[in-house]
């Protein structure tokens, strides 16, 4: 599965590392994701997400029943 937030739709950014003699080599940034289990009382279940730590703040703002309908609004199988 790739390295994508469900929630937020963060990816791999790209960059540099840059030595002391100022040479740039290529390198990604990856997201903070973090598997975790939520239960989702309107259907009695427990669903399995791939956020990153915005998409938990997300979550914890809205609702987790309002992100999962936001999220097949947008076609996502949840």
């Amino acid at each position: 599965m790739a390295r994508v937030c469900q929630v937020t739709g963060k990816v791999p950014i790209t960059g540099h590392y840059v030595s002391h003699s100022n040479i740039k080599t290529k390198r990604r940034f990856l997201p903070n994701l973090q598997t975790k289990r939520f239960f989702l009382a309107e259907e009695d279940r427990w669903i399995t997400l791939k956020l990153s730590t915005e998409g938990l703040r997300t979550i914890n703002k809205k609702g987790l029943y309002t992100v999962v309908k936001e999220l097949r609004a947008q076609g996502e199988k949840i």
